[in-house]
């Protein structure tokens, strides 16, 4: 029987982008249905009742739920394509590690980046900027954060970067100057056509930030 991969997602989610970039990495067929999260479908809350939250990989009728979850679901099932954990425990453990560190450190003030004014912007600008340099600090020299090749931790970085933009301009500062590695790191997995087929224009990030500020009178 066929495997059947059903991705509720939204375009502008993150956590729905590394999704993406695991199912195109393996060349794994699948249908995205976006979602509209003020009016949450009832697929959704029946497949992710707890958390009622994107993204879920739906596959085969069954429901996975959490980004990097969904992920080591994926490279599980489908083994045999481009492996994104390695396979040493080691070596996987620290993957797992630092993509724990993207998601309560870089995604988490990420989030508060483009809200908050004042005094407190530029107290979480500052922390997310530190955090960006401890992990500039794990990449080092090397082509992607497992070595030579694109993998986990990569996957659950660079999603946040089409965000890069809208961070920039609602905060005052360069990435790039503060981070220049991770930038090039950056450039280095927009190259990867899964990667760059899974991340929306900056510009479009920003429009619809804009929108969020409006919405909810920032």
């Amino acid at each position: 029987m066929e495997d059947k991969v059903v991705l509720l997602g939204l375009w502008s989610s993150s956590y729905a982008m590394r999704v993406k970039i695991a199912l195109a990495e393996k060349g794994i067929q699948y249908e995205a249905k976006e979602e509209n999260l003020a009016d949450k479908s009832l697929l959704l809350l029946e497949m992710n009742p707890v958390h009622k939250m994107i993204p879920v990989l739906i596959h085969n009728g069954k429901p996975i739920c959490e980004s990097l979850n969904i992920v080591e679901y994926i490279d599980q099932v489908w083994a045999h394509k481009s492996p994104l954990l390695p396979a040493d425990p080691y070596q996987r453990s620290r993957a797992r590690f630092w993509a724990d560190y993207i998601d309560k450190k870089i995604y988490s003030l990420g989030k508060r980046v483009w809200k908050v004014k004042g005094e407190e912007q530029e107290a979480v600008k500052k922390e997310f900027i530190e955090s960006l340099k401890t992990i500039e600090g794990e990449l080092g020299d090397k082509l992607y954060f497992g070595g030579e090749s694109f993998g986990f931790v990569d996957l659950a970085l660079v999603p946040i970067t089409s965000w890069f933009y809208s961070f920039e301009i609602c905060a005052n500062f360069s990435v790039e100057s503060e981070c220049p590695k991770i930038v090039g790191w950056a450039k280095r997995c927009m190259e990867k056509e899964s990667v760059a087929k899974s991340l929306p224009d900056p510009n479009k990030v920003y429009a619809f930030v804009l929108l969020l500020k409006e919405k909810y009178g920032l």
